[in-house]
Parts: structure tokens; C-alpha cells; sequence
């Protein structure tokens, strides 16, 4: 046998006796495994377990997500966070239904032109559903063929070229499937970011990077920056209703809906940045407030301080299709950022 069958082989033979039993592994239905592809994206597998078989039993098809309102969807969707994805894969089920008979096309030229398919997702699911010959690389697949070429550098796509050279001469005719799923479990368990699983490695035999003790320093780190931006949050109440608005439909958290407020500016204390953004806003007037409590709130790039305050307003907003007046328990019918769903949850407990 030679080197690269015996590569590919020992993976295999791992992945069959190391995998983890997931929901997602339990089906050939291309439907299926495409949606789980899209949701691991940015997002760990734990996270992802929940919010699979949530959406499975509530879009068992994927005629059920493309006749499904986007605001189901997005609402469906919270706490997965890059909601971009699920404006992607409402799209694109809805073309699916119209022009394939809502059967996930089986074709590359195909695949591509439809929302959300960059090289990726349309290699992923053709291998994996498909069976087709085809590589894919996620970060665990680059840090995984950048350890065994010890290739020098940050863990970025121009490493991709060098990689996808390698996969092709060790890639299985068949078995792809097996093949695909093996290497991004590999580095998920074995060839971890930190403190890699050496001894434990199927293939550490051909590893240059383990071979010149390099495997803890290839790929390179890159220093994150997490901005820390303070946050002011006003809650409006009407009676029994609350009064929230939809973001607009490009940028940050894109047609979500959320309370009103905004950043804290420079040289401004809480009270004064809740009045300017009211103001700005709604074209209204806070003729009280108070505050109610504080929270932090981790997303990728920030870190938000959100100062939530209790207001009165004169006049009241009015609705209109991105303004609402919502009674509390209608709150969670709401597609929110995860930490506007967070202040719903502590003014439940307040209620309480």
C-alpha cells in the first residue's frame, strides 16, 4: 500500500472507531447535512447539537424552510448567531423548490449559484451527502494539513492551495464521505489549536510538524483584539406591551429586532447617550429614566456593556412594519441578538 493509501487509510479506520455520535451523522439526506454544514459554521459542535434537532422537528424538509415567513426563520435561528446563514438558506431553499423540485442538486455549476454556497459548503455537501470526490477545508482541515506539511504561517486561505494539492493525492475514489468527515474530526479532537493529541494521532507517522517538534507553534497565532464598546438599552412600556424596533437589513444583526438605544459616546454618562439616542431614534423625549441593571454581552469582535434603563417617553412612538408595541410573552416570537434575548430573560425574572 502506498504512503498516501496508508494516510488516508489509518484516518478512516480512526474515524470509524472515534467518531462522535451525532444527530447529523445518523442521515443520508442531503436536506439534512446541508443544514448542519451551515450551522457549524462559526459555531462549535456542541452549540450546534440543540439548535439541529430543534429545527429539524420544526422544518423537517426543506419545503418547510422555504414556505416559512423569514421572520420564523431568523427567530428559529437565535442564538446561532450569523444570521446572514439563515437569510442564505431561506433563499436558497426557495430557489431549490422552484427550480429543482425541492431536491438539493447533485451538480458543482449548480450548487454555486445558489445563496450561501461558497467552495465549501458546495464541496461539503457533495461529498459528504453525494459521496462526490470533492475536498473541503474548515479550520480544522488546514490546521490539521498545515501540521503534517509543517507549513509556516497563519492559519489563513493562501494556505488552502498547498493543502488542496496534498488532499488530491491522498483523497479516496470512494469513501469521501468517510474520508471528509475523518480529517475535520481529526482536528477537532486530536490535532486541536491547543495542546495537540499527538500520541493519540492516526497519522503522526507522517506529521513533519511532529517529526521537528513544531506542532504547538504551526500555525501561528494571531493576537485578537476585542473592542469593549458600552451600550445604553431603553425599555418602553405601554401598558402591558413593550415597544421594540427591527434593525435595517444590511450590517450588524441585519433585520433583527431589539429595544432601542445605542453606543455610549465618548465624554457622555448612560443617562445623557439614552436621551440622544431617543431623540435620534424615535424623535421622542425621555422624561424619565431609571436604571435597571447592567449585563455583558461576548460577541466576535466586541465586547458590549449594555446599560439597560427603564423609560417614560412623550409622545409614545408609533407603530409601523419596523416599530412594534408587544406584550411580553410575544417578545420571544421576536428574532432578537442574543443579548437583546438575555434582557428579556432578566426582566422575566423581575416579574417574577
Amino acid at each position: 500500500m502506498s504512503m498516501p493509501s496508508r494516510l488516508s487509510n489509518n484516518i478512516m479506520q480512526w474515524y470509524k472507531a472515534n467518531a462522535r455520535d451525532l444527530p447529523w451523522r445518523k442521515t443520508e439526506d442531503p436536506y439534512k447535512i446541508w443544514v448542519s454544514e451551515i450551522m457549524l459554521q462559526q459555531t462549535t459542535v456542541n452549540a450546534v447539537i440543540p439548535f439541529f434537532e430543534r429545527w429539524m422537528s420544526e422544518y423537517p424538509t426543506l419545503r418547510h424552510v422555504a414556505q416559512a415567513p423569514i421572520r420564523k426563520i431568523l427567530k428559529s435561528w437565535q442564538g446561532l448567531g450569523y444570521y446572514q446563514r439563515a437569510k442564505n438558506l431561506h433563499k436558497a431553499a426557495k430557489i431549490i423548490c422552484k427550480q429543482f423540485k425541492g431536491c438539493l442538486p447533485n451538480e458543482a455549476s449548480r450548487l454555486k449559484d445558489l445563496p450561501g454556497f461558497g467552495s465549501y459548503t458546495t464541496g461539503a455537501v457533495l461529498s459528504i451527502a453525494f459521496d462526490q470526490r470533492h475536498p473541503i477545508i474548515d479550520a480544522n482541515v488546514r490546521r490539521v494539513f498545515m501540521r503534517l506539511l509543517a507549513l509556516p504561517g497563519l492559519a489563513v486561505a493562501s494556505q488552502d492551495k498547498a493543502i488542496i494539492g496534498y488532499l488530491e493525492k491522498i483523497m479516496p475514489n470512494k469513501g469521501v464521505k468517510i474520508f471528509n468527515q475523518a480529517l475535520m474530526e481529526l482536528g477537532a479532537l486530536v490535532c486541536r489549536s491547543s495542546e495537540p493529541l499527538c500520541i493519540a494521532c492516526p497519522v503522526r507517522e507522517y506529521c513533519l510538524a511532529y517529526a521537528k517538534g513544531l506542532q504547538e507553534v504551526i500555525p501561528e497565532r494571531k493576537k485578537k483584539f476585542i473592542q469593549d464598546v458600552k451600550v445604553v438599552i431603553a425599555i418602553i412600556k405601554k401598558n402591558d406591551k413593550f415597544f421594540i424596533q427591527k434593525r435595517p437589513s444590511s450590517g450588524l444583526f441585519a433585520d433583527l429586532w431589539e429595544f432601542p438605544g445605542g453606543k455610549i459616546e465618548p465624554k457622555e454618562n448612560a443617562r445623557q447617550a439614552l436621551a440622544r439616542e431617543i431623540r435620534e431614534e424615535l424623535n421622542v423625549e425621555v422624561k424619565y429614566a431609571k436604571p435597571l441593571f447592567e449585563l455583558k454581552q461576548f460577541y466576535t469582535q466586541f465586547r458590549a456593556h449594555l446599560n439597560v434603563w427603564s423609560c417614560e417617553v412623550n409622545p409614545l412612538p408609533k407603530e409601523d412594519s419596523n416599530h412594534k408595541w408587544v406584550k411580553f410573552p410575544q417578545l420571544h416570537h421576536f428574532p432578537m441578538p442574543s443579548g437583546s434575548a438575555r434582557i428579556i430573560d432578566l426582566l422575566s425574572v423581575k416579574k417574577e
